[in-house]
């Protein structure tokens, strides 16, 4: 059975965004790119919210034909215009989209029906008001968290109106030289 995990860098205090939606407190380099591309090349099908797909929409398919492409993007366009993309949104169509999947109703059986079908780990990419409904609904199998080395002290949470504990089990850990720490993080059933 395909398991889905959780891709998301989070502040220490277990914030994934600002109150805004800001994300530029999150440190990224060369090395978290390449261990991240090595690990998403495993993987078949993205799982995004709305807000999120449309993020990557406006950037990655075009990202590697633009002059100042960076290795990383010219790497992940491609990998993003070959996987699979799910998108659980209530106001999308799947009409006019290539390689795309939308998701708007019966969240439940439908992705137990993915995680049924043959293929890799579905990476579930940021996007936490999705996360809050497949946590809610028992569907994320494990948590790839990058921590970055900040306080926000308010913002959107990665977890919330968790009703019963989630008890889990520490797979690996990095440190990387930005001071951003990885923990990979699976079910503990």
């Amino acid at each position: 059975m395909r398991k889905i995990i959780s891709f998301m860098h989070i502040s220490l205090d277990g914030f994934v965004a600002g109150s805004n939606g800001e994300m530029d407190w999150i440190n990224v380099n060369e090395e978290i790119f390449d261990h991240v591309g090595k690990r998403i090349k495993e993987g078949d099908t993205a799982l995004y919210g709305r807000i999120t797909y449309q993020m990557m929409e406006s950037y990655w398919p075009t990202a590697a034909s633009k002059p100042d492409a960076s290795r990383h993007d010219i790497e992940h366009s491609k990998w993003y215009s070959t996987v699979h993309k799910i998108v659980l949104s209530k106001t999308m169509k799947d009409e006019g989209l290539t390689n795309t999947t939308i998701i708007n109703d019966n969240l439940l059986e439908k992705v137990n029906e993915l995680k049924q079908q043959n293929g890799a780990d579905i990476l579930l990419f940021g996007s936490p008001q999705a996360t809050h409904s497949l946590i809610e609904k028992n569907l994320i199998d494990g948590y790839w968290l990058f921590v970055n080395p900040v306080i926000l002290g308010n913002g959107i949470p990665l977890f919330k109106n968790i009703k019963d504990r989630i008890r889990l089990k520490l797979l690996t850990t990095r440190q990387f030289s930005c001071g951003v720490t990885e923990l990979s993080y699976i079910l503990d059933k």
